[in-house]
């Protein structure tokens, strides 16, 4: 780049500032795009080098006979066999298991996970039958993960989308830093639910805690029973007949719709005070705080 001062870069259009500055020297030749997705698939678009299976093709894994990385390693040479059905017996809170599949797949675990259990998983379809712990689901983008019992913390941490179901009651930080998706809670969550949310829709049917929502940026929580405290720019909102609509069909669709309806749900949004946090006066920003 030539010595150019900051008055001369003032005074030159975009295109010459552009120049000046360097930014077409970088040389893209010989690098390749590469492509994730089938332009020509007419159904849905899957990753073109995910396997293809078979969901009525059924095998299992005792879990048992491996630790986590070859137990995650059984079920993908599983699935490149063709395998679209697989039930994971005796998991006995083994950590990270399931993780990182990117492709179609019906997931049955007979029993209880540890921490990170099938998180960064896209287009899964997951049945846990027992417990598991903290970040189940984190940063899930596609597919559903249904826990029979009860969840740890940060359950579903920075989803992206699907629907990420506890038909029991969950930790603290429920969907911190959620950016899409579907997370159902059938209990109650803890303190921070929905902190710094950005995206998506949280229900919670029984009791959340302290603080729910706090610095929240956009997004939906529904709630059935008593908030402790809403966080910063955490604000109730309209309970309108589109959101009892939508609260009924997805709560009937897994069987948690409660025997009085949704009409008593709470609704809370962002009151979209942070969105402009920085031109606030200080004493407007002791108010938000």
């Amino acid at each position: 780049m030539a010595n150019v001062s900051d008055d001369e870069l003032k005074a030159m259009t975009q295109e010459e500032r552009v120049t000046a500055l360097g930014m077409r020297t970088d040389q893209l030749a010989g690098r390749a795009m590469r492509v994730e997705f089938d332009p020509d698939e007419e159904e849905r678009f899957e990753y073109p080098w995910a396997p293809q299976v078979d969901f009525n093709k059924r095998g299992e894994i005792d879990a048992d006979d491996f630790d986590t990385t070859g137990l995650n390693r059984q079920i993908r040479a599983m699935m490149a066999e063709g395998y679209g059905t697989i039930v994971l017996k005796n998991p006995r809170g083994k950590h990270s298991v399931g993780v990182g599949i990117l492709t179609r797949l019906n997931l049955i675990i007979e029993g209880s996970c540890g921490y990170f259990a099938v998180g960064l998983i896209d287009g899964v379809n997951v049945r846990v039958n027992g417990r598991v712990g903290w970040s189940c689901g984190e940063n899930m983008m596609a597919g559903t993960i249904v826990v029979e019992k009860n969840a740890g913390s940060t359950f579903g941490a920075a989803i992206r989308g699907g629907d990420l179901v506890c038909k029991g009651s969950v930790g603290s930080r429920t969907g911190i830093d959620q950016k899409g998706g579907t997370i159902i809670v059938g209990g109650d969550t803890g303190a921070l639910s929905g902190f710094m949310m950005q995206r998506g829709r949280m229900v919670v049917c029984g009791n959340a805690g302290k603080n729910l929502g706090d610095s929240m940026y956009d997004g939906t929580i529904f709630v059935g029973g008593k908030i402790q405290s809403c966080g910063v720019d955490a604000v109730e909102a309209e309970l309108t007949d589109l959101d009892k609509a939508w609260l009924t069909r997805k709560l009937t669709q897994y069987d948690l719709l409660p025997a009085k309806g949704v009409d008593h749900f709470t609704k809370i949004v962002a009151g979209k005070q942070l969105w402009n946090y920085d031109n606030l006066e200080p004493n407007e920003k002791k108010l938000i705080l």
